[in-house]
């Protein structure tokens, strides 16, 4: 999934979840930035170059940003919580009826460790901890995983 998220006269940026070390030039990727005249091998080769100490396959949120002159920068994000919430509770996928399947579970010790990671990134730098770790417990029933002390 590629999608367009901000376009001013300079620059356009373009939101995109790809996995850890294996981008490659086709959909999503390579058209999103073939229509914009970038070359979507040069992201590739970045992008995997910088997410290799990641596992593979897992999902990263990134931006690019692509400038007037055809160079681009990107922005590589964590996992989202979901992922972590998953990886935790070791299911595939979240309930298809959250609030009255559950699927796995996880503890409050797991929750606060998802917290201290998702705390480092730039948008919830001046969160407190505490409500980082209650939207993470609201992410988790609404995914299917029951939280246990």
């Amino acid at each position: 999934m590629a999608k367009v998220v901000a376009k001013t006269a300079k620059n356009i940026q373009i939101k995109c979840m790809v996995p850890a070390a294996k981008a490659t030039p086709s959909p999503p990727i390579g058209p999103a930035l073939g229509q914009r005249g970038v070359k979507a091998i040069d992201f590739c080769k970045q992008f995997n170059e910088r997410t290799k100490n990641y596992e593979q396959d897992t999902p990263i949120p990134t931006i690019i940003t692509i400038k007037p002159d055809r160079t681009f920068t990107f922005v590589t994000k964590l996992p989202p919580t979901t992922w972590f919430l998953k990886r935790a509770a070791r299911v595939e996928k979240g309930a298809s009826k959250p609030g009255t399947e559950i699927v796995g579970k996880v503890s409050l010790k797991h929750i606060y460790e998802i917290a201290l990671l998702k705390q480092q990134q730039e948008n919830m730098k001046d969160l407190e901890l505490k409500g980082i770790c209650k939207s993470i417990i609201a992410t988790a029933k609404s995914v299917g995983i029951q939280v246990i002390p």
